[in-house]
Order: structure tokens, then C-alpha cells, then sequence
């Protein structure tokens, strides 16, 4: 009997097709070609109209100088400078609201949240009343009313409020006296930069040293002194300088010191009060997971209800907080591109001019894209960290 190659063909396709793994890899492959199909489509059909309509295309635009002002930078910029470093500008200016607006709006929404909880009548009610309020407000109508709250009903600088000695409320910002900083003020600051992380260590080993031996530690107080004492400790060693740079009215307007915008201060009171609401949700909802047996077990031990919030409640409540906290923080993030809408120069304020001038808008969304996405992914890596830090030992 003769048996032809071709006589397997069909058995031998039927199981390789019947694989699950090879099908698995073939779908994927598919998809894989698919997708790579159409960027292929989108960047060749891209360029091809931007070549017939003879735009530039690339980022050699970034050295050429940028010839527009940027009204607040936390680096020496002027008009001179190149559109790289106006764009360094507006990232700083994104990263300073960013990480300001994430410590008001935790400080407040965790408040917030606890007082919801809370056996006083009037104070429960009012956090309710600011959540509900807050959270149904679009976020945009909230930064137009405090930014025409603080440049309409506040006087000009020649009227300003003056509720402290060379501090000057208008409707300019607010403008007070800072130090002129020096190697004193910059080893004190690297000082403070220690402190915070060995506090971080110390709060690591406190919580372990609970959890093995049961006997605590003074954390707050030795916190408050690193926190204090060492920064002083290290300032004084170096010198120990104290000049202050103070505010003057020169015209229309203060010179000198350090100060607060309009815009600045519209975008974090909004962005604050707003984000707070929702982690004032968080925060209840991830106390109120906490089974009631736990905190009446604590209270039969002679625990504070300061200490059974503190080192009973909130340590099994953040399993379930951390996860959607990210979430806000990352939507935070997402939200400070609201910031154009004031006025105030941020990432995208700054690209929109550096477009208009050059009319590459392709590599600008993309800038801006880039630099979102890179601040997401840093914002979550922390919280994924933070998150496997509080988990629960399960024994």
C-alpha cells in the first residue's frame, strides 16, 4: 500500500489548528500585524500631508528661540530663551500644581471623609454638604468662580490687605517675604530632604516593631524633632543667615519676595476642593469596610478613639482606599490641563503658543501626551509601592 504525503495533510492541519496555543500565538500575531498596519497608515498618510502642505515636521523647532514671556517659572526663563526650555517651564509649573494639589486634596478629602463619620450632628452634616455640593460642580465652572472670586473682590495692589507685616493681599496674588537663599538655607533644605526620609524608615520600622512585639514607639514625637530639630540643627551649623528678600509696591504692582498668582491660587483651591470630595468618599467608604467588631474590640481594650482611628481603623481601611486614591490622583493629574482655561502658564498653555507659532502640532500633542503619560506612570509607581507597604501580613 502507497501512503502520499497528502494523506496526512488534512489530520495533521485539523490538530495543529485544534492547538489552543498555536491559535493563541496565531490571533495575536494577527492582531500584532493589524495594529502595526494602521500606525504605519496613520504616520505615512501624517507625513504625506504635512510634506504636500509644506509644514516642517521633527523637533528641531526646540533650539530656536521662543520669543513669547511666560508669566510664572520656577527657573530663569525670558523671552530670548528657546522653545525647549519654555517647554521645561510648563512642565515645572504642571509638576508644581500637580504635587501641591495632591497634598491639599488628600489633607482635606481624609478630613473630610473621617467628619462624615463623625458622632457630631452638625459636623457630619456639613462634610455631607460639601461633598454633594463639590462632586456634582463641574470642575471647570468651580476654577472660573474662585479665579473670579479672588480677581474681582480683592483691591487693586495700591489698596492692598496688609493683615501681616510685608504680606500684601490684592488682586495681583499674594506677595510676602522669603529668605534669600544661601548655602545656610540650601544645607538646611537638604537637611529637611533627610529628615522626611528617615521618617519614612522610622514609620516602617514602628509598624513592625507593633507587629512583632506589641510595644510602641513615640513616632510623632520623634517625627516632630527630626522633622525640626535636624534641619535647624544643620542651618545653624552652616551659618545660620536670616536676610529676607521683602515685597515694595514699584507702580501698579509689588517687586520683590515671594508670590502667589491669581491663577496659581484659583487652580489649586479648585483642583483641591474638588479632588477632596471624591477621596472623602474614598476615605469613608474604606473606614466604613472596617467590621465594627474591630473598633469595640479596641475601645474594650481602653483604647483613645483618636488611637483606635489611628492604629486600628485606618491601618485596614487603606487596603481598600489606596487603589482608588490612585485613581483621583491620576485624574488630578489629567484635570491640571484645565489650567489654560485661567490663564496660568502650564504644559499645555505653553505648547498652544509654542504651536501657534510654528504650526507643528503634531510633535506638540505629542509633547504633551509624552509628558502626561510619564507623570501617570511615576504617580502610579509610588501608589503601587505605597499600596504593597500598607498591605495586610496575613499570618
Amino acid at each position: 500500500m502507497t501512503v502520499t504525503s497528502s494523506s496526512f495533510s488534512a489530520p495533521v492541519r485539523a490538530a495543529w489548528l485544534g492547538d489552543q496555543t498555536v491559535r493563541a500565538v496565531l490571533y495575536q500575531a494577527l492582531v500584532a500585524a493589524a495594529v502595526a498596519g494602521a500606525i504605519w497608515y496613520l504616520v505615512s498618510n501624517t507625513l504625506d500631508n504635512l510634506a504636500r502642505q509644506n509644514i516642517a515636521s521633527g523637533f528641531g523647532f526646540l533650539g530656536r528661540s521662543a520669543s513669547f514671556a511666560i508669566g510664572e517659572s520656577l527657573i530663569d526663563y525670558s523671552a530670548a530663551d528657546s522653545y525647549g526650555r519654555a517647554i521645561v517651564v510648563g512642565m515645572l509649573n504642571t509638576l508644581k500644581v500637580t504635587g501641591l494639589s495632591i497634598v491639599f486634596a488628600t489633607l482635606i478629602g481624609v478630613t473630610v471623609g473621617i467628619s462624615r463619620l463623625s458622632s457630631n450632628w452638625l459636623l457630619a452634616r456639613l462634610a455631607t454638604v460639601y461633598v454633594e455640593m463639590v462632586r456634582n460642580v463641574p470642575l471647570l465652572l468651580q476654577l472660573f468662580l474662585w479665579y473670579a472670586i479672588i480677581t474681582e473682590n480683592l483691591p487693586s495692589p495700591q489698596q492692598a490687605l496688609n493683615p501681616l507685616p510685608g504680606v500684601f493681599l490684592s488682586n495681583r496674588g499674594l506677595v510676602m517675604p522669603v529668605p534669600v537663599v544661601d548655602a545656610a538655607w540650601t544645607a538646611g533644605i537638604a537637611a529637611l530632604l533627610l529628615a522626611v526620609v528617615v521618617s519614612l524608615g522610622l514609620s516602617r520600622w514602628t509598624r513592625h516593631r507593633r507587629q512583632t512585639t506589641g510595644r510602641g514607639f513615640p513616632f510623632a514625637a520623634a517625627v516632630l524633632a527630626l522633622l525640626l530639630g535636624l534641619p535647624l540643627l544643620v542651618w545653624g551649623v552652616f551659618g545660620a543667615t536670616l536676610v529676607l528678600d521683602v515685597p515694595v509696591l514699584r507702580g501698579f504692582n509689588f517687586r520683590g519676595g515671594g508670590a502667589v498668582s491669581p491663577e496659581l491660587a484659583a487652580l489649586l483651591l479648585g483642583l483641591s476642593i474638588y479632588t477632596a470630595s471624591y477621596i472623602a468618599e474614598i476615605v469613608r467608604a474604606g473606614i466604613l469596610a472596617v467590621d465594627l467588631g474591630q473598633t469595640e474590640a479596641a475601645l474594650a481594650l481602653g483604647l483613645s478613639p483618636a488611637q483606635v482611628l489611628r492604629l486600628v481603623v485606618l491601618p485596614q481601611a487603606l487596603r481598600v482606599i489606596v487603589p482608588p486614591l490612585t485613581s483621583q490622583y491620576l485624574n488630578l493629574n489629567k484635570n491640571c490641563s484645565l489650567a489654560v482655561a485661567i490663564g496660568y502658564p502650564d504644559m499645555v498653555s505653553v505648547l498652544n503658543t509654542i504651536v501657534n507659532q510654528t504650526g507643528q502640532a503634531v510633535e506638540g500633542v505629542g509633547l504633551i501626551m509624552g509628558v502626561y503619560l510619564a507623570i501617570s506612570v511615576v504617580i502610579t509607581v509610588v501608589m503601587a509601592w505605597y499600596n504593597r507597604a500598607v498591605a495586610l501580613v496575613e499570618r
